[in-house]
């Protein structure tokens, strides 16, 4: 089989999928013939995508029991199995310690945290060999960010649940991939609710990206498309981390 038709017909779920990385990792999937079903909470921005790539969509929020449930039976109705399990889906409210809100800490935990690893828990009844769970993550665990406790917290833990995975699902030949963006053009923060002010101080880590500017979810979205052929059948447990060369420097 060609690289052209590797994913052809592979059936593939991006949690949220109707904006930023989800939005170019289903235009990619797509593009490549496969399979493809997007999930998010808000209805107008994945009908927007299915409208553009072809993509089956289902309303859900991962964070809930009720979503969750919703995700795994639309796959199971629409593709009768999933192949591709991408866990895009996150959000940030950046405070500083001793600003922290516990039922706003609680939101990110479920939704960047226990809400991927419960769907993919519920998926995995549906994935046979050769598929392949993709979680996107972010930062690593070596340096801190002002302000993000909680959302890094829940980033480091989805590598470590990366490499556990790996290693639990090898036997049955599913592999485990994180892909760790670096600063990207997504509409996290400004969905965050941070004003003009903040937002143009958090483009101050700008002079810290030896590549001098920030991501395109299209770049992002390529590794998600790569990390998921058969050509890369030999890479599980293993955090890709694809961020201008900000951890380097």
């Amino acid at each position: 089989m060609s690289a052209a038709m590797a994913l052809t017909g592979r059936a593939v779920v991006i949690t949220g999928g109707g904006t930023g990385i989800g939005r170019a990792a289903a235009r990619r999937f797509a593009g490549v013939g496969a399979d493809v079903l997007i999930t998010g909470r808000t209805e107008r921005t994945l009908a927007d995508v299915a409208g553009e790539t072809g993509a089956r969509f289902v309303v859900a929020d991962v964070a809930t029991a009720e979503g969750r449930a919703a995700i795994v039976g639309a796959a199971l109705r629409e593709f009768g199995r999933i192949d591709v399990l991408v866990n895009n889906a996150g959000i940030t409210r950046p405070a500083p310690l001793g600003e922290i809100q516990p039922a706003v800490a609680e939101q990110q935990f479920a939704t960047n945290l226990t809400g991927p690893l419960f769907l993919t828990q519920s998926a995995l009844p549906h994935i046979g060999r050769g598929g392949v769970i993709v979680n996107i993550t972010s930062n690593g665990p070596e340096r801190g960010w002002h302000g993000a406790s909680i959302y890094g917290a829940t980033k480091v833990a989805m590598d470590f649940l990366t490499r556990t995975w790996a290693l639990e699902l090898a036997e049955r030949g599913i592999r485990v991939v994180s892909v760790a963006p670096g600063i990207t053009e997504t509409p996290i923060l400004t969905n965050a609710g941070l004003t003009a002010a903040q937002l143009d101080s958090a483009k101050q880590y700008l002079t810290r990206i030896p590549l001098a500017r920030i991501a395109d979810p299209d770049e992002i979205a390529w590794w998600l498309v790569t990390v998921a052929r058969p050509e890369a059948g030999y890479l599980t447990g293993q955090v890709i981390r694809v961020d201008g060369g900000l951890g380097a420097a």
